[in-house]
């Protein structure tokens, strides 16, 4: 009889822990108890610690995060019923830290911290936090013994730092769309360019000075008004871009000195550090994210490369940045993505993901799990890119073509007017902040310019399946001693194409014309002081034929028939990126009005400079 009644208390909690989540369930179901978590050097870190009421012998999740765990004191954060419902629902420990100097945390903050192989004593990182922290969990708590840490964007750095701590008791982290290189392709640069709305935008918070321990950060820096093209084309140059700032931001003028990838931005990348003995690594990125599409991509490929017996899985869907948790997600402006993108996620790849490695129950998880644009379906494969793929090069050809066949032309160029006093904008009309749309935005407002080439081909027949690394090589030459490459690739939609009235109503303008959509794919800037590399920048001699070659991140997306491949050159995208003087100067962020030049830019495809994109074709 006691038997039967233990097995009957255990299906009622099972019922409990089935219902849906919302606040209301997680205040009857979960405890919150808050406590200062004392580091190896006599810091103390502000942590968060929900528990399952009944329940004994759980397992933990943990994010640690630069941004605010609140509410502070009584009440729950809504990452509990939204994000981590799952684990909410299957009564896991759940533990938010503040990172050490952000807010209820005390200490030092230092942005993308880096980790430190060769610390001794009292010396810490990232990854010696997240070790004391995970002992003082498993001290502390009712738990299995098995810690997982998960995190999107910045937390997902610290995802990562999380492997590196060595603790036994971290069996999986999962790095969402994590900085991995401020410098070479996430949130502040793209191949040494300044990513410069993103940056003044999300800085003009981040990289303030906090008076912690404190509940509230202290707001903004950053002064924008109006139409951000308008507000970075009156500031001027980058000096005057600074001076609009409401503080002074040590970590932005740390960027403003030092614009080549020298020892300040290397030792901050994690990627050397991924190898050896790590614990089970679910990595995820969105296509169209703005922010960390590369950070996923190389998170996963430095594991997979340095690591090879690491338990290492990948998850790439159209997404935003983080919009892999927002079960309402599909559509991104006015491009449909598809239903259930984000439950699928969650439901069939992250939850099971850490219920095989923390719970011990359960089947392992496809190694790759991709949602290519255009596909409608979900499919796995064992590696990314998948076996099968094949690099075509499509070539830029004369009568603002493309082609698969290469040129045979023995002089072939087209040209255009380069002047950063009106730079190509980044989307077609007024915004007044960051923008995330523009991953998939309408490019006809650049096909009008004569400052854009574009070149465009025939109607695709069967279906083309792009899924993997995209790379440039393009022969140009300029009139300037410096400039930026700007080449997107570009998804334009038949004339007579329609979204069904029940899709076109779900979109923000349901009458907008989808016929001729030319949909960005992939875009990305390289600018060709650092052609010879990045840790030095070399100038353009005026007049002289240079070839640019360049990986932009990797995509997912088939086009369909009837739909046709656009490739667009240009040599300004503002303000999502700073623009470029055109005459070099050794740093680009000192340049002067005077510096600012406009430049003829001449892109080659001919025999001998036959320019191309290299694509990633998929049988």
């Amino acid at each position: 009889m006691k038997k039967l009644f233990v097995i009957f208390l255990l299906l009622c909690t099972a019922v409990a822990y089935a219902a849906d989540i919302d606040r209301r369930w997680i205040e009857e179901n979960y405890t919150k108890r808050e406590a200062m978590v004392r580091m190896r050097d006599g810091v103390s870190l502000y942590t968060a610690v929900f528990e399952p009421s009944g329940l004994s012998d759980r397992p933990v999740i943990m994010m640690r995060t630069p941004y605010s765990c609140s509410p502070y004191g009584e009440g729950f954060p809504t990452v509990l019923w939204k994000d981590m419902r799952l684990f909410a629902e299957n009564g896991y420990i759940v533990v938010l830290q503040n990172v050490r100097g952000r807010y209820m945390s005390e200490g030092e903050y230092e942005n993308i911290r880096p980790f430190n192989p060769d610390k001794t004593g009292l010396q810490t990182d990232e990854a010696s936090d997240t070790y004391d922290t995970v002992e003082w969990i498993v001290k502390n708590t009712d738990n299995n013994g098995n810690v997982g840490v998960t995190g999107v964007s910045y937390p997902g750095f610290y995802a990562a730092m999380a492997a590196l701590s060595g603790h036994p008791a971290v069996k999986a982290v999962s790095p969402q769309a994590p900085v991995f290189d401020w410098y070479m392709g996430d949130d502040a640069h793209h191949n040494g360019v300044l990513m410069l709305l993103d940056t003044y935008s999300f800085g003009g918070s981040m990289y303030r000075k906090h008076d912690n321990p404190a509940p509230k950060g202290p707001g903004s820096a950053a002064r924008m008004k109006g139409d951000v093209y308008s507000f970075f084309l009156e500031a001027g140059t980058m000096s005057g871009v600074t001076d609009t700032f409401a503080d002074s931001l040590v970590f932005w003028h740390q960027i403003m000195e030092h614009p080549d990838y020298d020892s300040f931005w290397q030792e901050r990348c994690p990627g050397q550090y991924l190898k050896g003995d790590l614990p089970a690594f679910l990595v995820v990125g969105g296509t169209f994210d703005t922010d960390d599409c590369y950070g996923a991509l190389n998170t996963y490929a430095a594991v997979c490369r340095q690591s090879p017996d690491t338990d290492a899985y990948f998850v790439y869907g159209p997404w935003y940045h983080g919009g892999w948790h927002n079960l309402s997600y599909d559509h991104l402006g006015q491009v449909w993505m598809g239903e259930g993108l984000s439950e699928h996620f969650m439901e069939n790849i992250e939850y099971p993901f850490f219920r095989y490695y923390l719970e011990g129950e359960g089947e392992r998880i496809p190694k790759v799990s991709v949602r290519p644009y255009g596909s409608g379906e979900w499919s796995s494969c064992g590696s990314w890119p998948p076996a099968g793929v094949s690099y075509r090069e499509i070539y830029l050809r004369e009568g603002d073509s493309l082609s698969f066949s290469a040129p045979s032309e023995k002089i072939s160029f087209s040209s255009y007017i380069s002047d950063p006093e009106h730079p190509v904008p980044h989307v077609g009309k007024p915004v007044g902040g960051r923008y995330r749309e523009y991953m998939a935005e309408d490019q006809r407002f650049a096909s009008a310019r004569p400052d854009v080439l574009t070149f465009m081909s025939s109607p695709v027949g069967d279906t083309l399946k792009l899924e993997g690394p995209l790379s440039v090589r393009v022969w140009f030459e300029t009139t300037g001693s410096d400039a930026d490459i700007v080449v997107k690739l570009i998804d334009v939609f038949p004339d007579d194409f329609k979204y069904a009235k029940s899709v076109a109503g779900e979109l923000p303008d349901p009458g907008y014309q989808m016929g001729g959509y030319q949909m960005l794919v992939r875009g990305d800037v390289f600018r060709a002081r650092y052609r010879d590399g990045f840790e030095k920048s070399v100038p353009l001699r005026p007049g002289k034929v240079t070839e640019l070659s360049f990986d932009m991140d990797d995509v997912a997306h088939w086009f369909l028939p009837g739909h046709r491949i656009m490739v667009q050159i240009q040599s300004s995208w503002f303000p999502l990126i700073d623009r470029n003087p055109q005459k070099f100067v050794d740093n680009v962020y000192e340049a002067l009005p005077e510096d600012y030049i406009p430049a003829e830019m001449k892109v080659y495809h001919q025999k001998e400079y036959p320019s191309c994109i290299v694509l990633p074709v998929r049988d």
